[in-house]
């Protein structure tokens, strides 16, 4: 794949989208709405990569309808997952591989969530570690964050960093793309980013960026909210409901 065409309006490099192709397959998944598999998708592997490339460098790129799934939640209820196609995914990490460099930076020290070189497991670890050093904690969430988020609001918190006109374009047409549901319905979203996409949780978190401005003065941590343990006996007041999520000593 030779790396650009200069007759497209937008530079997207063949490289970018197998890169992405790799890390992709690299991660797995699950087939989205068409029931293509990576194993499927790789029979025309150069065929289906230059027609995302062509369709994402040309600006005729519709995302497909995300895949709606439910898994059970273990405290009752269900969280609803959704699953775009392998084809989709490319694309969404193609605008990742993008947008990353430039996003990351904006994100407080703490945050471990979609984030290049952090995971659940390093949150985890800090907060142990933290746990020993404070009398108590104070774990929140925001409820239904992915679910209520409102698009103005988190096109206009992008469009605060991004600039280039082709990942706006994405970004925004990913926010639109409809829910399939497991009987054939589709669901169009108003609102709310998919768990389970590449590119939307990446920009649901710039939302929460201007939160982070406050919290340099925290020093890494919500512990200067409490007292400073003497000894190292490990923290066990914590406010009712309060758990041992990654909430509950980092951002």
């Amino acid at each position: 794949m030779s790396e650009m065409a200069s007759t497209k309006p937008y530079r997207i490099a063949k490289r970018t989208v197998w890169e992405a192709y790799q890390l992709v397959k690299a991660n797995r998944g699950a087939a989205g709405v068409d029931e293509e598999t990576i194993g499927m998708f790789e029979q025309n592997l150069s065929g289906n990569l230059y027609k995302l490339w062509n369709r994402m460098s040309s600006g005729s790129y519709f995302p497909p309808p995300v895949k709606q799934v439910e898994i059970p939640k273990a405290k009752g209820g269900t969280r609803k997952l959704g699953i775009p196609t392998v084809s989709d995914r490319i694309a969404q990490t193609v605008v990742k591989l993008m947008i990353e460099p430039i996003l990351d930076p904006i994100f407080y020290e703490d945050s471990y969530g979609y984030r290049p070189g952090k995971s659940a497991k390093q949150a985890i670890a800090v907060t142990r570690q933290r746990c020993w050093q404070y009398d108590w904690i104070v774990e929140f969430d925001i409820k239904a964050a992915f679910d209520q988020i409102d698009h103005a609001f988190l096109t206009k918190a992008v469009r605060r960093h991004i600039k280039d006109g082709w990942l706006l374009l994405y970004i925004e047409r990913w926010l639109m793309a409809p829910f399939e549901t497991a009987d054939g319905g589709s669901l169009p979203r108003t609102r709310g980013t998919p768990q389970g996409g590449v590119v939307t949780p990446r920009t649901q978190k710039v939302t929460l960026a201007g939160w982070g401005a406050y919290a340099p003065n925290a020093k890494g941590n919500f512990g200067r909210l409490g007292r400073r343990r003497a000894n190292s006996e490990p923290a066990g007041r914590h406010w009712p409901g309060a758990s041992t999520q990654s909430e509950c000593c980092v951002g």
